[in-house]
C-alpha cells in the first residue's frame, strides 16, 4: 500500500512540474498582449512593416530611350533577378542612394553637355557604387578604367597623378567611350554592355552571333546581368520607399563645398602645401584623391586645379 502511494505520489509531481515548465516557458516566449488576453496580430513582430516580398517591376521599362521587352521571359527574369538583389543588399544600396545626393549634380552635367543619356549615371553606380576602389583586375575609380583605357580617352595615369580618381575628368573620359561605343554599335544598351566587356570583346561577339541586339545576345553572366542591373537601380532611385528604403534628406550625403585654386608647379611634400592652404593632409587628399603622392614634379608646369573646401564646410578636431 505504502509502495503504490509512492508512485502516485511521483507520478503526480512529475506531472505538476512539466505543466509548471511549461507555463513559464510559454511567458517566455509569447508576446506579452497575447499573454494578457488581447488580439494577437502576428504583423506587430515586424514594427518597421519589414516584409520579404517580390520586389515589383515596372509594366514598361526603357534605357536612354530603348525600350527593354519585358514580354519575354528571360530578359523579365534577367531584369527581375537585379531588383532583387539590389533590393535587398541593403547596406550597399543605402550607401549608393546616399553618395548620389553628392555625386549625381557632379555627373549629371557633364553626361548632359557631352550628350550622353542621363541614365548612364546609373552605370557610374553599378560600376563602383560611387566609391573610388580599386577591381581585381586594376579596374580604378568611379567609372573603373584600366590603366591603358584610361590613358586612350585622355586621363592622366602615372605614380604621382591618376586621374581615375577625379570624377569630373574620368566621367568625361567615360562620355568619350560611351560615344564611341554608341557610334559604333548604334545602341546605347549596346554601348552600355560594352562598357562591361570592352568594344572589342562585343565586337567579336557581333561578328560571331550575327546580331547586334543586347538581349539577344549570349554574353558573359557579368555582361549579361549588366544592362539589367543598371536599370534596376534607375526604377530603385527613382522610387526608393517603394522598395523600401526610408531615407531622409537629412541623412543624405551633402555635396562637397569647395573653391578651387591653381597649382603650375613642383610640389617638394604635399602636408606642407596643404599647412600653407590652412587645411591638413588628409582634407587634402579626401577633396582631391586623383593625387596619389606626397610631392608632385611637376617639370612642365602644367596647370592643376586642386579643391579646396570652402571655410566651414568641413570641422577638424585638433
Amino acid at each position: 500500500m505504502r509502495t503504490i502511494n509512492s508512485k502516485s505520489f511521483y507520478f503526480f509531481l512529475g506531472v505538476t512540474l512539466t505543466l509548471v515548465a511549461c507555463i513559464l516557458s510559454a511567458s517566455i516566449f509569447l508576446p506579452n498582449d497575447l499573454l494578457a488576453g488581447s488580439n494577437y496580430n502576428p504583423d506587430e513582430q515586424f514594427p518597421q512593416g519589414y516584409k520579404i516580398i517580390s520586389p515589383r517591376i515596372p509594366d514598361y521599362m526603357e534605357f536612354a530611350g530603348e525600350r527593354v521587352p519585358l514580354e519575354n521571359f528571360d530578359v523579365y527574369e534577367r531584369i527581375d533577378r537585379e531588383f532583387i538583389v539590389n533590393t535587398y543588399f541593403h547596406s550597399s544600396t543605402i550607401l549608393a542612394l546616399k553618395r548620389a545626393n553628392r555625386w549625381f549634380p557632379v555627373i549629371e552635367p557633364i553626361l548632359k553637355k557631352n550628350n550622353i543619356p542621363d541614365d548612364f549615371k546609373f552605370l557610374c553606380v553599378a560600376e563602383s557604387n560611387m566609391e573610388n576602389v580599386i577591381s581585381p583586375a586594376g579596374a580604378t575609380g568611379f567609372w573603373q578604367f584600366l590603366k591603358e583605357t584610361g590613358q586612350r580617352y585622355g586621363l592622366e595615369i602615372n605614380s604621382q597623378i591618376d586621374e581615375r580618381y577625379h570624377v569630373e575628368k574620368s566621367t568625361e573620359a567615360a562620355c568619350k567611350y560611351l560615344q564611341e561605343a554608341h557610334d559604333l554599335f548604334g545602341s546605347w544598351m549596346m554601348a552600355a554592355g560594352s562598357y562591361n566587356m570592352g568594344i572589342d570583346g562585343m565586337q567579336k561577339q557581333i561578328e560571331r552571333q550575327k546580331s547586334n541586339q543586347y538581349y539577344n545576345m549570349v554574353l558573359s553572366a557579368e555582361t549579361s546581368r549588366y544592362v539589367s542591373r543598371i536599370m534596376a537601380f534607375k526604377e530603385i532611385f527613382k522610387v526608393p520607399e517603394q522598395y523600401g528604403f526610408d531615407i531622409t534628406a537629412d541623412e543624405m550625403y551633402a555635396p562637397l563645398k569647395y573653391h578651387t585654386e591653381v597649382l603650375d608647379s613642383s610640389v617638394s611634400d604635399f602636408a606642407d602645401h596643404a599647412a600653407s592652404l590652412g587645411i591638413n593632409y588628409r582634407t587634402l587628399k579626401l577633396y582631391n584623391p586623383w593625387l596619389r603622392d606626397n610631392k608632385l614634379n611637376n617639370k612642365k608646369k602644367k596647370v592643376y586645379e586642386i579643391k579646396i573646401p570652402k571655410e566651414g564646410s568641413i570641422e577638424i578636431i585638433n
